[in-house]
């Protein structure tokens, strides 16, 4: 809390303070959001402190011009930050500025002035059915701690079988999954439910973690734990999947978040229907699945002759 004290003034912290609140209790925004948002904000007002030589204001803030946005996103660029980064970095500002304006104290339109940094067009690039396969098996796991390899085979396997976002895999709780079960109960981006299908694989992965696991895995706590016992974090199960990469000669695209890229294409591939896949991933428009899959126009025709009842 030191460092926040010292990079703006006590009301303008309160001030940003109260905005995460309301950005995690009113808009219910998820908890990697709010992490980045709160980032964002405190390098925004890190750099505001050098960039007017002491403590930000409210005042300071009401008088910043776009080329004072424009400053800090230069800077962030300088240090490494892509457009990606960038665009969030000044969404956040965005949101920032528009509470403080609806409150009347400041005005936001120094930040709309600026143009978002243009994003670049990519596709997930999803790893192969066999690469696939191979890092969710048990026998691919690196780490010589028994229950520790079952943990991050289970970890794998929820990716790849369900379709899962690491952190959804990693809210899980020890009473989400019990044997016999045939779905589980998914609570995605924007507090989003979903069913997810279970596949035998998925159960018998996460049962034998749970056989090996040293911790006692109580109703309502974290299902994946870390060595010492606390909730799993998602740089370690990213950290693992660096090591699988260079231990079995896997692409630089092979992340944790590369085997939902792979559920979806391999679904898709298989002749899975579109908006099935959609359902499954939890997405809320059908054009971020065809990005997703990496589906063309014609195949997107193509599923939409078949479904529509006038086609």
């Amino acid at each position: 809390m030191n460092e926040l004290l010292i990079i703006a003034d006590p009301r303008l912290m309160a001030e940003r303070s109260a905005w995460l609140e309301n950005l995690e209790r009113e808009r219910r925004f998820s908890e990697h959001t709010l992490d980045a948002y709160e980032r964002d904000s405190r390098q925004f007002l890190t750099f505001l402190t050098g960039h007017i030589g002491g403590p930000a204001t409210l005042k300071d803030i009401e008088s910043l011009r776009p080329a004072d946005f424009r400053g800090f996103l230069a800077a962030r660029r300088k240090e490494g930050s892509g457009a990606r980064s960038l665009g969030r970095n000044l969404a956040g500002l965005r949101s920032l500025l528009r509470y403080l304006e609806k409150k009347g104290l400041v005005n936001a339109a120094g930040a709309g002035a600026v143009r978002s940094p243009k994003q670049p067009k990519s596709l997930p690039k999803p790893l192969s059915d066999k690469q696939a396969i191979n890092v969710a098996s048990d026998e691919a796991q690196l780490h010589e701690e028994p229950w520790i390899a079952a943990r991050d085979a289970a970890v794998f396997t929820l990716l790849y079988g369900c379709g899962l976002r690491i952190a959804e895999a990693l809210d899980l709780t020890a009473d989400s999954l019990h044997a016999g079960a045939t779905t589980l109960r998914i609570t995605g981006k924007g507090n989003k439910t979903r069913l997810v299908p279970l596949l035998p694989v998925v159960l018998e992965a996460v049962e034998k973690y749970r056989s090996l696991c040293p911790y006692h895995l109580e109703s309502g706590e974290p299902l994946f734990r870390g060595a010492r016992g606390g909730k799993l974090q998602a740089g370690i199960i990213q950290r693992t999947m660096q090591r699988m990469r260079s231990a079995f000669g896997l692409p630089e695209t092979a992340t944790p978040h590369a085997l939902r890229h792979s559920f979806a294409t391999h679904l898709l591939a298989g002749g899975g229907d579109l908006r099935t896949i959609q359902e499954l991933l939890g997405h809320a428009s059908l054009s971020t699945t065809q990005v997703y899959t990496g589906v063309d126009s014609s195949r997107l025709l193509e599923v939409y002759d078949r479904a529509h009842p006038r086609a």
